[in-house]
């Protein structure tokens, strides 16, 4: 056993527990294999049994389906590959990684992360991380993709453990996945369907914007980011100080960075190029009638610009690059660039694998309908149980949160929650839009503990880069205070918010 096995063998508490207990289980490609199996023999039980859920949304029956069936066989056999090569995140990581292959390679990342470590103070960098994060999800899941690795670099340019940067970028990614600073194709989502509900079940003429959670979510980002940083000081730094560093490097906390004057030359050119390209992307978004508007409505939320904004990145990323290599001598050909994006591919095989049972799992757990019935039955228990103020408002919270684990889709539960919850709770006085917020709440938070977030294999493959030995609970173990603090800061926000009555967003309040 290598030394820092050894020393992290000696440490104990629960969270030591949950590594180890998580860590016995078998390699993520089998666990979704075996989980994938579950699903299967559960379908052919429940379809056979005749379980089925009411969906308060069109009062239709929802069945489960027999996925043990000829028409489940030829289906599977029909849309195998199909599934894979269309899995929405597999292309999103690719593209996005490859962009950010190019200018960390070329050597732009790792010295402006190091310069920008350096020049800002200790205190507001890891909140920072977890700001950058939470705002990433104005582009969809972009900030799940990117934030982790950058996190990891300006973790190890500070003298602590890129792993520690890795989970803490992914937890501000997804744990605060629904907070923001600005309006997000999430709110527009929710927000409508939030409007239809309250259109059909309170007033015809109501309607929830997209700008009804705002002020709250620009109050969770500064507490998540501040719990986030107490969190990473507090667990995540200290914990991964024995991991295993694989062919990664550790700047030493107290050193400063020196640039030669070709490393400085090399910046200030990438600098330019991204300004340049900065320029040209606002040509094409803040006019009017620009082309990566709406055509239909002239606004931004939604538009082809945040639709497309992970290939904007990838040439974010991918030019600068470029331009520092050919300023450093990193870049001498095009074959150099190839090769940095290749080198990229190579680091992401164990997630390209990974992707093709993940992929089948997701696809026949919704084809069987067992997760609409799972979240149907879900909002049925709690609407029986009778409660009403705080308790329910917790509870329903961590309702959410648990099904989030199983069912990921934010948009498809609320499908089935807002129309139970929106116009009982609106006899009680509450308004829609606060009703969204706390759903928004519990769905975000436990994103990232969930071994089924379509995500999670990607954090695997970065964290074993560094630490082969780390398996599945040793993330689990890393994530778990996140969730749980951040879900406690997150309440207490949102109770201080309703005692106090303060308006939860543009022109909404807490009640009707």
């Amino acid at each position: 056993m290598s030394e820092n096995r050894e020393k992290r063998a000696q440490s104990t508490g629960l969270l030591k527990w949950i590594e180890d207990l998580g860590n016995k289980l078998p390699h993520p490609f089998l666990l979704f294999v075996w989980i994938t199996i579950f699903i299967i023999l559960l379908s052919g039980i429940t379809a056979l049994l005749g379980v089925s859920a009411t969906d308060p949304a069109t009062g239709d029956s929802v069945y489960a389906k027999n996925l043990i069936s000829g028409e489940g066989l030829r289906r599977f056999v029909e849309e195998m590959v199909t599934n894979y090569a269309h899995f929405a995140p597999f292309g999103l990581v690719l593209v996005m990684l490859m962009g950010v292959s190019v200018a960390e390679r070329s050597g732009l990342l790792p010295v402006a992360l190091r310069t920008m470590a350096f020049a800002v103070p200790r205190k507001v960098v890891l909140p920072f991380i977890f700001i950058i994060g939470a705002c990433g999800n104005i582009g969809s899941d972009a900030g799940v993709v990117i934030v982790p690795p950058i996190a990891a670099l300006i973790f190890s340019q500070m003298g602590f453990h890129p792993i520690a940067g890795l989970i803490a970028g992914y937890a501000g990614a997804t744990a605060g996945f629904t907070a923001n600073f600005f309006i997000a194709g999430t709110d527009v989502l929710l927000a409508g369907i939030s409007t239809e509900v309250a259109a059909n079940h309170i007033d015809s003429s109501v309607e929830i914007s997209a700008t009804a959670n705002w002020y709250f979510m620009i109050a969770s980002t500064v507490m998540l980011g501040i719990g986030g940083a107490f969190i990473a000081s507090r667990f995540t730094i200290p914990r991964t100080k024995n991991f295993a560093l694989g062919e990664g490097t550790i700047a030493g906390p107290g050193e400063t960075p020196s640039l030669t004057d070709i490393e400085r030359k090399g910046l200030r050119y990438a600098g330019l190029s991204a300004l340049l390209f900065i320029g040209l992307i606002a040509m094409l978004v803040v006019p009017f009638d620009a082309p990566l508007r709406n055509q239909e409505t002239g606004g931004i939320v939604p538009s082809p610009f945040l639709r497309g904004l992970v290939p904007i990145l990838f040439f974010f990323f991918a030019i600068p690059g470029i331009v520092y290599g050919k300023i450093t001598g990193s870049v001498k050909n095009s074959g150099n660039v190839l090769k940095f994006m290749e080198s990229g591919m190579k680091d992401l095989s164990g997630y390209i694998v990974l992707m093709l049972v993940v992929a089948q799992f997701i696809n026949l757990f919704s084809w069987s309908r067992l997760d609409t019935i799972l979240a149907i039955n879900g909002a049925e228990f709690l609407q029986a149980s009778g409660l009403t103020g705080p308790v329910m408002f917790t509870l329903f919270m961590v309702i959410v949160a648990v099904l989030n684990i199983f069912i990921g889709s934010g948009s498809a539960k609320w499908a089935i929650f807002a129309p139970v919850f929106i116009p009982m709770l609106a006899q009680l006085g509450y308004s829609p839009a606060f009703i969204q917020l706390m759903y928004r709440v519990g769905d975000s938070i436990t994103n990232c503990i969930s071994p089924l977030y379509v995500y999670f294999p990607l954090l695997i493959g970065w964290v074993r880069k560094y630490d082969k030995d780390a398996g599945i609970g040793t993330i689990l173990s890393l994530l778990i205070p996140y969730a749980v603090v951040l879900f406690i800061i997150w309440v207490v926000l949102l109770f201080a918010w309703f005692w106090l009555d303060l308006p939860v967003g543009v022109g909404e309040g807490i009640y009707l």
